[in-house]
């Protein structure tokens, strides 16, 4: 075979498995409160949401306190990202037993900023 009918077949090959890689992603179900590929519901711990109240070190948000966690998150991960567009800055730590109130401590500040983002997300118990 000629060096021409070779490349075009490679061609065909790489585009039928690049395609097909498409096809098997596109498949999985991203609705909310699913696992993965599954079915299975996920259950929040907290129905009715947090309060989110920033702690400014100057004009940095330096933490962030959540409250009205319900008891039912005790012991679980929560974890919080406050992003103003040009920084971002994390923390984390356990939900106390009873829930309520808890305050993260970022790594960094962040400065303050009317189009801040803040990401909360409590993993568990």
């Amino acid at each position: 075979m000629r060096r021409t009918t070779w490349i075009v077949l490679g061609a065909i090959a790489a585009a039928a498995m690049v395609s097909s890689a498409y096809g098997y992603a596109a498949s999985h179900n991203v609705g909310t409160k699913t696992l993965g590929g599954t079915n299975a519901s996920v259950a929040p711990c907290d129905a009715d949401g947090v309060t989110i109240v920033h702690n400014l070190s100057g004009s940095n948000v330096a933490s962030v306190t959540i409250a009205s966690i319900a008891s039912a998150c005790a012991n679980a991960s929560l974890s919080v990202n406050v992003n103003n567009g040009s920084a971002n800055s994390s923390g984390s730590g356990a939900v106390p037993a009873g829930g309520g109130s808890m305050t993260v401590t970022l790594a960094s500040g962040v400065a303050a900023d009317d189009g801040m983002e803040t990401d909360v997300s409590i993993s568990g118990p």
